[in-house]
Order: structure tokens, then sequence, then C-alpha cells
């Protein structure tokens, strides 16, 4: 890591590039800080993996946990929604808001896609390719080669490149910048631990960004990915955007300071707190879970013969935890006038809130639920 040189800057005429080392080399750690970080994260991250074994149906709770990760990164970069927002259907959103809102949806269905992609295609740059092309789908970007690395210069901050806050490296070399870190995230040759792998190849990936839109979003995902590809966690429960938004300016210091000062250990250091911070909260988060399963369920047996279809209703509610009547009768099959009468005893067992102040069409959330997740 002492030694190691970022890259360098190439004039292209009126501007310069930024041309990124390639990563899939021997690296070896000396910083004892970052040991000790690895140690930790390894450790926090062994915990949630565990944590997440003995939680009953935790595919319920992992599309909350993706719809978090999906409004968290779509807010680094400016998207406005939340996630009581994400949780409508699209003629239930506010036409102002329904861009932001359709941003969101394409990054859960991408994610989704992605994680079962990994059952039959490696981490790689068509699995990669794959995702965009979901990302940007039918959204602002979607003239800027969705699914396709981009075949043109592209540049951050500033309204032109001549006064751009960073150049990424021409868009001739982009294939080979992504073979390299395709071969480097399966490199078995040169050990070096996966946590600081995909710290690396999230680094790169935003220096060469790779795409002409999205870059931000997809390189956060990757993180994900990576980690259930490599059997680290058995399931997607870590997601680092919610960390990264809180830290936001401190994400874009540490990323820059590796191309201008090559302190690639400041952004490992970044990264690794990140990690065991994360780990840490998501244990917290199943905990409450599963202690608000059991406040409910207490709160459902007063309900007497009505309890089993509340208790379908519930199960519904931890996997999306908004419902209206409609679906409240989907759930249960009963009578539309013993849907409402379960519905307004949820309300007063203070489990569902009618969210849209409507005479008809009402929509409840569950709201003790997504605080959890806030």
């Amino acid at each position: 890591m002492k030694t190691f040189n970022a890259g360098n800057y190439i004039n292209q005429g009126t501007y310069k590039s930024f041309q990124p080392t390639k990563i899939n080399q021997k690296w070896a750690i000396e910083d004892m800080e970052v040991l000790s970080l690895l140690s930790q994260a390894d450790r926090q991250l062994g915990r949630l993996d565990m944590y997440s074994e003995y939680i009953p149906n935790i595919d319920l709770f992992i599309s909350m946990h993706v719809l978090k990760e999906a409004t968290q990164s779509s807010k680094i970069e400016g998207t406005k929604t939340n996630i009581e927002d994400a949780l409508l259907d699209k003629e239930d959103v506010n036409d102002e808001k329904r861009d932001d809102w359709e941003e969101v949806q394409n990054y859960i269905e991408a994610l989704n896609s992605a994680i079962k992609s990994l059952e039959k295609l490696p981490f790689s740059s068509r699995l990669i390719r794959e995702t965009h092309k979901i990302l940007l789908q039918g959204v602002r970007g979607k003239h800027k080669l969705p699914g396709e690395f981009r075949s043109s210069q592209n540049w951050i901050g500033g309204a032109s490149i001549n006064d751009a806050t960073f150049i990424p490296p021409t868009h001739t070399s982009v294939n080979d910048y992504m073979g390299d870190l395709e071969n480097f995230a399966h490199n078995t040759e040169s050990f070096f631990p996966d946590l600081l792998k995909i710290a690396l190849i999230h680094y790169q990936f935003e220096t060469v960004h790779l795409f002409l839109d999205g870059n931000g979003r997809v390189g956060r995902l990757m993180i994900t990915l990576y980690l259930v590809e490599k059997r680290i966690l058995k399931k997607p429960i870590l997601y680092l955007s919610d960390f990264f938004e809180r830290n936001r300016t401190l994400y874009y210091d540490n990323l820059t300071r590796v191309r201008e000062k090559s302190d690639l250990n400041q952004w490992l250091k970044f990264f690794l707190v990140g990690v065991i911070e994360t780990a840490k909260n998501g244990i917290n988060t199943f905990d409450s879970i599963l202690k608000l399963q059991k406040e409910v369920e207490v709160k459902l047996q007063t309900l007497g013969s009505r309890s089993n279809n509340a208790q379908l209703i519930l199960n519904h509610l931890f996997q999306k935890p908004i419902v209206d009547a409609q679906k409240a009768k989907e759930l249960t099959g009963l009578s539309s006038p013993s849907v409402y009468k379960l519905i307004e005893a949820l309300e007063k067992l203070e489990i569902l809130t009618e969210i849209t102040g409507a005479k008809r069409g009402k929509i409840y959330l569950f709201r003790e639920y997504t605080k959890i997740f806030k």
C-alpha cells in the first residue's frame, strides 16, 4: 500500500483525464489499523449472517431491506422518495413525485434481478450491464445507453468538461479496465481479503465511471452482489448506501483522496467502518423486528376468531407494510363488510394507520414496522 500510485492524468488536448492504476495485482496490507478494522468487520458480518439463519421467514423482511437501500442509494443521487412513498402503487403517487418513485422501483427490480441472476451468472460485466439496463429503463437517463458501457468521454461535476471536478479515463479504455476489475474479483492466485477486495472494486468502479449515468447506484449495488456471490452473506441483508448517505461528504472526499494522494488506506478504513456500523445496525433491526412481531401477535390474540385472518394480513405487512381493503380481501377471502371491520379492529390496536385521509380508496400503513427502517 505504501508504494501504491493511484494513476496519472493524461493530456487529451483541451482537458486531462485520469487513468487509474489497474487493480488485478498482488496487494499487501501493512497498516495495522486497517487490519484491526478488517477483523472487526469480519466478526460483525459473521454475527449478522449467523443471526439471519435464526430469523423465521427472513425472506419476508429482506424486501424492506431492499426498499430502504433503494431509497437511500437513490437519495445520494438527488432522488427524493421516502419509504412510505416507495411503498405506494404508481397510481397513488403524486405526479410531481412519480419520476423519483420510478427510479426507486427500478433500483428494487435491478437489485432483485441481479441477486436472482447470481444463481446462474458470476459477478461479471454481463451481470453489471444487465443490472444497469433495468436501473435506467424508462426513467431519467434512459437515453444514456442503458446496459452499455459508455462510448464517449464523461465527467463529474461542472456544467461542462472544462470546469469538471473529475474526468474519468477515456471511453476507449473502459472495456480494458472492466476486464481487469473482473479478473481481480475472481483472482484466486493472489490472496486478498474479500472485504478489502470489494472496497477496492467499488473505488475502481466509481473512478472508471463505466456508464454515462447510474454509476453510483450500480457501484453501491455491486457491494451486496459481491458479498452474496462470495458466500460471505447467505442472504442479501447488508447495504451500505445508508452509511454513505449519512456520511456523504466523507464518502466522496475519501474516494477523491485516493485519486489525488494515492491514500488507499483511508478509503479502506472508511469502508470497513461502514461495514461494521451497518452490520451492527442490521442485528439491531432484526432484534426490533422480532420484538415487534411478539408485541403484535399478543395484540392479535384479542381478536378471537378473527385472529387467523388478521395474521394473514400481518404476514403480508411484514413483507410490504402497506395495505388497502381490496388487498386485505384477496389475502383473507372475506366479504367487504368483514374486511372493513377487521381493518377497523387493526386500527384500534394501533397496528394499521390510515395515511391518505380519503373517504374512499383508503390506504393503511404498518407504521411501527416502517419506523424500524428509518
